[in-house]
């Protein structure tokens, strides 16, 4: 039997597919064309582990000169180069030059999360009457699938032949960082020559676990070295799931309406960031899952975000039941990234489809378990484009 997860519940479309798309700048037309190369996949090697493993780098490219990186290790995207309203390309994520900063300690800069994205509460579970415990990374909690998560293993990967598409997989054995079951993992990049980056999951188990993998990839649509507190965000959410002090959700569906996490119309990230709300205090800025309006279990439009100077905007559409938006509270300017910057508060801004944080512990959220027989099939697309 093949079957993908359902959503347990569904909430009110609150917007129409056109109120994500719109807003005081206009519709998004098709992304300048500059000059550029055949579509396609090209790959050359990116250095080695520390335990000699070789790491390789794919590059895709669209008609529209539009590029992305992306590594075997850890399925890590380390580049996308997109155009702003003039038409000049700029590399619109965080990450390093060279692959040594990613095999450092690092904020999941790029990489594929799993088994389990987001925290679990405790590092531990009930299922089928059985309890599992997990690694522990986040203090008392697990985080992100453990000490050592996808993100830090060498994928296996196959290139498309007649396209802009890579296919990462591995086999994540029985017991990895306290999961039960064999998981089998395949998590596909295609860029398309719409400008869309589309990224689908699937696995299979032969034990009943737990799965949510997600991808994290920390964008800033300036490509400078300036903060992200500008950019204007849309997320197509009525409610979200506040946390506690651990930032491990309460249980509640709380309205957004009238918090600083109503952003059902086009807002700017930093306007109401330090308005002092005992949520915004906890997460250090945001740091939370909302609760997507869905109709369905197909493909919607989640979020939407513009950045007014540069002109790029990103739009993101998914299957998931819910959207992470982390604003990099937790970047202090230790880390320094591409060409040497120092990645400092704020810098770049994630939006992580998901199941819901610490689902495997709150019956009331859609579930993450997985069975044998059944197929885990997630699909997220990241839409690049300028405004008029």
């Amino acid at each position: 039997m093949t079957a993908c997860r359902s959503i347990l519940f569904l909430l009110p479309i609150a917007m129409s597919a056109y109120a994500l798309h719109a807003t005081g700048h206009g519709q998004t037309p098709p992304a300048p064309r500059p000059a550029s190369g055949t579509p396609g996949v090209t790959s050359h090697p990116f250095g080695k582990t520390a335990d000699g493993r070789p790491v390789t780098m794919f590059v895709l490219t669209n008609a529209n000169g539009l590029e992305l990186r992306a590594m075997t290790y850890g399925g890590i995207i380390t580049a996308i180069k997109a155009p702003d309203r003039s038409g000049t390309m700029g590399d619109i994520v965080l990450g390093f030059d060279r692959l040594d900063g990613y095999l450092k300690e690092h904020p999941y800069f790029g990489v594929i999360v799993g088994r389990y994205g987001n925290r679990i509460a405790g590092g531990r579970f009930l299922l089928d009457g059985r309890s599992y415990t997990l690694a522990k990374n986040n203090g008392p909690h697990h985080l992100h699938g453990g000490r050592r998560g996808f993100d830090k293993f060498v994928w296996d990967a196959v290139a498309s032949t007649g396209g802009a598409a890579v296919t990462f997989s591995r086999r994540s054995p029985d017991g990895e960082e306290g999961y039960p079951g064999t998981l089998e993992v395949r998590v596909g990049y295609t860029l398309t020559d719409r400008n869309e980056l589309i990224v689908e999951y699937h696995a299979t188990t032969d034990k009943p676990t737990p799965v949510n993998l997600t991808q994290h990839t920390y964008f800033n649509l300036t490509a400078d070295a300036s903060d992200i507190l500008g950019h204007e965000l849309m997320i197509r959410a009525d409610r979200f799931t506040p946390v506690d002090d651990g930032l491990i959700p309460t249980g509640e569906l709380a309205r957004v309406e009238g918090t600083p996490f109503d952003f059902r119309r086009a807002t700017v990230v930093g306007a109401r960031i330090n308005e002092g709300h005992e949520q915004l205090v906890r997460g250090k800025g945001y740091d939370h899952n909302f609760v997507l309006n869905r109709s369905g279990d197909s493909l919607e439009p989640a979020a939407r975000v513009v950045e007014p100077k540069s002109g790029r905007t990103l739009e993101v559409a998914t299957t998931e039941p819910g959207v992470q938006f982390y604003t990099g509270n937790f970047l202090d300017g230790t880390i320094r990234g591409k060409r040497g910057r120092a990645y400092t508060r704020r810098m770049g801004f994630c939006l992580e489809t998901q199941h819901f944080p610490d689902s495997p512990n709150q019956p009331a959220f859609p579930s993450t378990v997985l069975r044998p027989g059944e197929e885990y099939s997630s699909k997220t697309v990241f839409t690049f484009g300028v405004l008029k």
